[in-house]
């Protein structure tokens, strides 16, 4: 064991925070109401190109808030990718909608346009895209398939804020944008959540069951089932903040992205690194890195090795088709994997400590314990040297 310790994630509050909340605390306006509430909205939606943001008190509320606010109930069906965090499949099944799975593609990990098509029923009403570790999707061919069928495409973006798709920022490339401010994204509140979008009524229409459906003419009357997923004035005045720098913080996290890239690629042959398609510029929430199928390394073993030097690392998420609750209605019966892309991206990859903090002689040490435990658990010898940090 070593006492230097490398986090996979951490925030970086080096804005107005401290000011924002004390101002919070002294004028008393700590819950959903306050003067930072809009201030955050409008930074979002500015920053995203877009007229309207309406943030929530989690990522996965403002998912779940942009589903319902479509209109998406029961016996729709929700298109996305299986290679996700769970909260993709669990908003659309709060709206008591199926989660339809489809399989990546190898590069950046996010659904395959060719094989989304074969995925349409008659009852599918979504199709929700996600920009896995902050990679965009491509997301104009499957603009073109949701067009031709009357769909509408609701963006999982809860990794990408800062992310670029042929130029255009993610949020402003599909009906609805969520995303998620959790401390160990780009910018964080704490727990928080947004939407972003150019449709007014929309915005208007997320905005009344955010806050438990209350008829704006009429107080403590509520004409339909609403949520209590608003925001505090607390959490929006640190994600004020953190807005204010989100340039700042996207360009730190593409910097380390860059020390990564510098450090292990001499190791191509072992590791598949995530290079950007040529329409695509990341924001890399997180730099993944993928074994080649033939390295025979347990992957939890690597991590366990990883922290062993004092560093921590995450595995790739699970597909979500594997989890209990969602395993019957992907398999269908079927003996084979629909999946095979996702499932084997999940068993190969891990998530390296990306955040604003590391310092290039942390990536260096990361990197050179990464190809040092791979070494020793697969009992191969590389073919290159780290180069000098």
């Amino acid at each position: 064991m070593t006492d230097r310790i490398i986090r996979v994630a951490e925030p970086v509050l080096d804005g107005n925070e401290v000011a924002y909340v004390m101002d919070c605390l002294k004028t008393t306006w700590i819950s959903s109401r306050g003067s930072y509430i809009d201030r955050f909205e409008k930074l979002l939606a500015d920053y995203c190109d877009v007229p309207h943001a309406v943030v929530t008190n989690n990522g996965t509320t403002s998912l779940h808030l942009a589903l319902a606010a479509a209109g998406v109930s029961a016996g729709d069906e929700v298109i996305m990718p299986t290679l996700s965090y769970i909260a993709t499949a669990n908003a659309a099944h709060y709206c008591q909608a199926t989660p339809v799975f489809v399989d990546c593609e190898p590069e950046y990990l996010s659904m395959d346009p060719e094989k989304i098509e074969a995925a349409i029923t008659p009852r599918t009403r979504v199709i929700m895209t996600v920009p896995l570790y902050g990679h965009p999707v491509d997301m104009d061919p499957i603009r073109e398939i949701a067009d031709r069928h009357g769909l509408l495409v609701i963006e999982d973006a809860a990794e990408a804020i800062g992310a670029l798709y042929k130029g255009r920022k993610v949020g402003s490339l599909a009906q609805g944008s969520s995303f998620s401010f959790f401390g160990n994204k780009t910018i964080t509140t704490g727990e928080g959540g947004a939407i972003t979008t150019t449709d007014e009524q929309y915005a208007s229409r997320m905005r009344f069951l955010r806050g438990q459906a209350v008829d704006p003419a009429k107080n403590y009357w509520h004409p339909e089932v609403g949520y209590n997923y608003r925001m505090t004035n607390v959490a929006a005045a640190i994600g004020t903040a953190q807005a204010e720098r989100l340039d700042v913080h996207v360009r730190r996290r593409q910097q380390v992205a860059q020390w990564y890239f510098d450090e292990l690629r001499d190791y191509e042959d072992i590791f598949q690194l995530p290079h950007p398609a040529s329409w695509a510029t990341p924001s890399y929430w997180m730099f993944t890195i993928l074994m080649r199928s033939d390295a025979q390394v347990p992957r939890d073993e690597w991590i366990q090795a990883l922290s062993s030097k004092g560093i921590e690392s995450r595995p790739v998420f699970y597909p979500i088709h594997t989890m209990p609750m969602y395993r019957p209605q992907a398999s269908q019966g079927k003996l084979s994997s629909p999946f095979p892309v996702a499932e084997r991206c999940a068993a190969l990859g891990i998530n390296l400590p990306t955040h604003g903090n590391l310092t290039r002689d942390d990536v260096a040490y990361v990197c050179e314990q990464t190809v040092a435990t791979w070494t020793q658990l697969s009992n191969r010898k590389p073919q290159s040297r780290l180069r000098a940090a």
